[in-house]
């Protein structure tokens, strides 16, 4: 299966997820926005700018970081942008899209989620349990294939169970590569992917 229809797939599984933040409202100066942890700030500030790559958005991430320690290069991420302008209405901008959602999802992969700093905190206080719940929760938000793969492996000497969840990720993979557009097979790697993502935050100790 192309990247676009993953992309498709991708967008739905980000909004879901937002939706379960409970973000009801259409902009993040929202009083229920301002309420969420930084974590979950964001974790929707990231999702927002890679479901719609806008001059918005990426200065709404911008903001957030200007309030924080970290330091993003938020203008690195404006060549996608002018990418996204580029390809509009070409007759392969389908395959160039694909590319530049790959991309993009590297992009944000850089930015770490918050929760892998919580992490590493309950680890070097020996907070064995919540460092893995916290790590597994930052593993779900993250977007592409290799960070996802690492963050796993890395977790394993720790939690044995992050091993079965990186063959069981990189079967999704497969699946996803192989799967066709049409209605049945989009639906049977939806719960693939629920059923991937529900063992994952599952957490075995």
């Amino acid at each position: 299966m192309n990247w676009s229809i993953v992309f498709f797939i991708v967008m739905m599984l980000l909004l879901l997820r937002i939706l379960r933040l409970r973000i009801r409202a259409n902009s993040t100066r929202s009083e229920s926005f301002k309420r969420l942890p930084p974590k979950d700030q964001l974790a929707v500030l990231k999702e927002c700018l890679l479901n719609n790559p806008s001059e918005t958005n990426l200065k709404n991430l911008g903001n957030f970081f200007e309030q924080t320690s970290q330091k993003i290069d938020i203008e690195s991420y404006r060549p996608f942008l002018k990418s996204q302008l580029a390809i509009f209405g070409r007759k392969d901008a389908i395959a160039e899209d694909n590319e530049l959602y790959a991309q993009e999802c590297e992009w944000m992969d850089k930015i770490k989620p918050l929760e892998f700093e919580e992490a590493e905190s309950f680890k070097q206080s020996n907070e064995t349990q919540k460092y893995i719940e916290r790590t597994l929760e930052g593993i779900a938000r993250l977007y592409s294939d290799n960070a996802i793969l690492e963050a796993l492996a890395k977790l394993a000497p720790d939690y044995p169970h992050a091993s079965e969840l990186a063959e069981g990720y990189k079967q999704l993979m497969q699946a996803r590569d192989e799967s066709t557009a049409d209605d049945k097979s989009l639906e049977a790697l939806r719960k693939q992917k629920d059923a991937w993502e529900e063992d994952l935050l599952n957490v075995r100790v």
